[in-house]
């Protein structure tokens, strides 16, 4: 063997990563998260957070899980709190939280694994999450002026409508709507099962009959022009076929949330709290709410409460003392 061979053995020898490194470890752990089955999703957020933290690590010559130690992990907090956005904007406290907390859960997972002697990440205190009212919420008016833009003379316009009533009759997430097939859809019933939402759930909920009437029309008039061989059951296609991809969905429904001139922006969400909010001022029970919106927790669901102001401003109206003011006036003239 020549010198140069021998070089170039070593060389690639050398190049091969650290089978105790950081990156090798977060293969081990992404591996292990998907044999868990972790939604597709998870993983790719996990992959990407914790991305972050090792080129925060390797920057500053740290490679090994190891190497890691309680400070420095207290140091990369203070980093996210200082750090900068390219527009100058800091990270709010919600992102840092999305970033800090999947290094804690990695270092318990190696830690648990035996791959490291202690979590280091164990004791970390982690921001507290601003708890943040929808930004928009469309009344019952403002929500059919936005249902109202659809041409449904249009093949295309025919589907978007059967989406926007979906959306706005269910509550259910984009992904959600995205993944339903024909067959989870119970016309006669009024009912649809949305399968393995988030963190992986099943849950049947009621869907409008106006939604199924719209359904129907697409189903019939439609959806059999768009489809392709072999049909795989999707419920809504794009008109070649296809499934429609989650950034081409919040366009199209933001783009009738502009044309109705409400003044109001927002997509598939924004019908999400519409349909929570108008159900709770109409007077149904948080616990039914928390069940349509597939919330694990329900101080979740509770949020809507502060939205609905509608009741608030009932009981306001009938138990302060200005809302009398108009009547006594009234008795005094007399």
């Amino acid at each position: 063997m020549t010198g140069r061979s021998r070089k170039k053995k070593s060389s690639t020898r050398n190049d091969l990563p650290d089978p105790q490194g950081m990156v090798a470890m977060l293969d081990e752990y992404l591996l292990w998260m998907q044999a868990a089955n972790y939604a597709e999703r998870t993983i790719k957020n996990r992959k990407i957070t914790l991305g972050y933290f090792i080129s925060w690590c390797g920057a500053r010559g740290i490679t090994r899980p190891s190497e890691v130690t309680r400070p420095i992990v207290e140091r990369y907090q203070r980093w996210l709190y200082h750090y900068r956005k390219q527009n100058g904007q800091p990270l709010s406290f919600r992102s840092q939280y999305e970033r800090l907390s999947p290094v804690r859960v990695f270092f318990k997972w190696l830690a648990k694994n035996n791959y490291i002697l202690y979590n280091p990440a164990s004791e970390l205190e982690l921001p507290r999450r601003e708890k943040r009212l929808p930004r928009q919420v469309l009344t019952a008016s403002e929500a059919e002026a936005v249902l109202n833009q659809v041409d449904v003379f249009d093949p295309l316009g025919l589907r978007d409508r059967a989406i926007l009533e979906t959306l706005y009759s269910t509550g259910m997430r984009r992904m959600e709507l995205i993944g339903l097939k024909v067959y989870d859809l119970d016309m006669e019933r009024g009912t649809v099962m949305i399968r393995q939402g988030k963190g992986r759930k099943d849950r049947m909920v009621p869907i409008g009959e106006r939604a199924v009437l719209w359904i129907r029309k697409y189903l019939a008039d439609v959806r059999p022009s768009f489809a392709t061989e072999p049909d795989n059951g999707t419920l809504f296609f794009t008109n070649y076929g296809e499934s429609i991809k989650p950034n081409r969905l919040s366009d199209i429904v933001a783009h009738y949330v502009g044309e109705a001139n409400i003044g109001k922006r927002g997509s598939c969400h924004l019908f999400r709290h519409t349909m929570a909010t108008l159900m709770l001022e109409h007077g149904a029970d948080i616990r039914f709410i928390q069940q349509m919106l597939g919330h694990a927790d329900l101080s979740t669901t509770q949020i809507y409460t502060q939205v609905s102001i509608r009741k608030l401003k009932a009981i306001h109206a009938k138990t302060h003392p200005s809302a009398r003011l108009k009547r006594k006036t009234k008795d005094r003239e007399e």
